[in-house]
């Protein structure tokens, strides 16, 4: 009897909690899901590439575009505390940029084709570069970000990062032709600020010098001004970091200070080439 009474006061005190914490976080299971698949129809829409639809005339493209609105609109009454009012005027704010992050897409699509020997086209970069895909759903958080829609572009790039392993967080800013090359293992935080005509390979970190709650509102990333080369493996750190334009950063390079425009900073890494016939003699190897 004793035991049938604690049960019921656990198992009502669990009750009530669980009800309130239903109520204030209600984002349904279905979110996250309906998301990946309104991104998806959006890049399915914008290129040719991921779908089989034609479209014949601009109607049906002015059409597509509406349906699209109608489907963000559906997306984020999901969510909990948005109003109607707001939700169309957000959909309607988004929609309105598409064109503008089209065509910087474009560009950035050129900007790999044009800086990779190894790319054969435009399409090629497209279809197969994580990179660009990883670009590609960056620039279209980074709008919702921008219009203060919560979740929804944190889901749009945790996609991305699942997918290409290219971690870009949708509050950086990040300017023209952007070149990602292989990208494996990048990582952009909030705050960082990237300028036009940037290249970096993969294992970059741009981050914070340190990470504590109080710094919310503040520049925790670093700057890279226009015509930078990142090589792998570089890691540029603080919110007062600054690497001037037209730098080279080589690889393997831990930097928490600015650099001037025009610099080239590496890395020294000292090898020697001797006969292997004696190495034992000198390396005792334990496995």
């Amino acid at each position: 009897m004793k035991n049938s009474v604690q049960h019921n006061i656990v198992y009502n005190n669990f009750a009530l909690k669980f009800l309130d914490k239903r109520e204030l976080h209600s984002c349904t299971s279905s979110l996250k899901k309906a998301s990946v698949g309104f991104l998806n129809q959006l890049m399915d829409f914008l290129f040719p590439h991921f779908s089989s639809q034609v479209y014949y005339s601009a109607e049906d493209v002015i059409s597509k575009l509406q349906l699209l609105e109608r489907d963000l609109i559906s997306l984020m009454k999901i969510m909990n505390g948005n109003s109607i009012a707001d939700i169309r005027k957000t959909a309607n704010n988004f929609m309105l940029k598409v064109p503008k992050v089209h065509d910087m897409l474009w560009e950035d699509a050129t900007a790999i084709y044009e800086g990779d020997p190894a790319a054969e086209s435009i399409d090629e970069v497209i279809l197969a570069y994580p990179g660009f895909i990883a670009i590609l759903i960056y620039r279209f958080a980074h709008e919702l970000y921008l219009l203060r829609v919560p979740i929804i572009p944190r889901i749009f790039t945790e996609y991305a990062h699942e997918i290409t392993g290219i971690d870009i967080h949708p509050g950086a800013e990040i300017g023209s032709h952007f070149f990602i090359d292989h990208g494996t293992g990048i990582v952009i935080g909030e705050t960082t600020k990237i300028g036009k005509n940037v290249k970096i390979y993969q294992g970059v970190t741009l981050g914070a010098l340190s990470v504590d709650k109080s710094m919310l509102k503040t520049k925790r990333h670093p700057t890279i001004e226009d015509d930078v080369i990142l090589y792998s493996q570089a890691v540029i750190l603080g919110g007062n970091t600054v690497i001037g334009k037209n730098s080279i950063i080589g690889g393997n390079s831990w930097i928490t200070q600015s650099v001037p425009p025009n610099s080239v900073v590496y890395s020294k890494v000292e090898v020697k080439v001797r006969s292997n016939e004696n190495h034992f003699d000198t390396i005792d190897f334990v496995i």
